[in-house]
């Protein structure tokens, strides 16, 4: 049954999904906290601002992976090999651990544990219409379609001399395809499945680069 979250139970489902992951992680997120602080100067946390459901603005929480004021020492996006990023950030961005630290804003209640990835509102400007309504008439969450899709968006940015432009020109329009098809298709089993996928995915994808899935099986 549709309602105003998208489907009956997905305020429980998030709660109780947020509340979990928080308490079972807490061992990593404090031992991750403790590498940031000594790894560089500067904040554990990254609040970083982005549009919610409405268009209702919000800090959206991270570690932080690169070097303090990091924003006016470049342009919006993070390819792979930006300098700005730190010696820990470039392991915790890889396996997405930076992104756990959302919990918190699922649990009170400004994401979802899927859903569209929130954008920050220089983007929405490159919008339709149509594509910013239903994108704002949900909450945004930790993954969808489009995130499992450009799940290694940072290296297809690299090297680039513009990342915002590559990322308008050759990533825009299949990730809100993505987020819509998402829109389209919301149910609890979906976001169940969502998490699982992009758990393995990522995992997976990044143990076999590292050559340590593939070590694994040789044994």
């Amino acid at each position: 049954m549709l309602t105003e979250d998208g489907y009956a139970g997905r305020r429980i489902f998030d709660l109780a999904g947020s509340i979990a992951g928080l308490v079972l992680l807490t061992p990593l997120l404090a031992m991750l906290a403790v590498l940031i602080k000594i790894d560089s100067r500067g904040p554990v946390f990254y609040k970083g601002p982005r549009l919610g459901r409405y268009g209702t603005s919000f800090h959206m929480w991270k570690f932080r992976t690169m070097v303090p004021d990091a924003e006016k020492k470049g342009l919006q996006g993070t390819p792979d090999g930006d300098p700005r990023v730190t010696t820990i950030g470039k392991w915790l961005r890889r396996y997405k651990l930076d992104e756990l630290p959302q919990l918190i804003n699922v649990l009170r209640g400004e994401m979802s544990l899927v859903g569209p990835r929130p954008e920050v509102a220089f983007y929405f400007e490159y919008y339709t219409e149509a594509e910013r309504r239903a994108i704002l008439s949900v909450r945004p969450g930790m993954t969808d379609y489009g995130s499992l899709q450009f799940h290694d968006e940072g290296k297809l940015l690299a090297g680039s001399s513009d990342p915002v432009r590559t990322y308008l020109e050759q990533i825009r329009d299949e990730k809100v395809k993505a987020q819509l098809k998402y829109i389209r298709e919301q149910s609890l089993l979906v976001d169940v499945n969502l998490i699982f996928s992009t758990f393995w995915t990522v995992l997976a994808s990044r143990l076999l680069d590292d050559g340590i899935l593939l070590s694994s099986w040789r044994k």
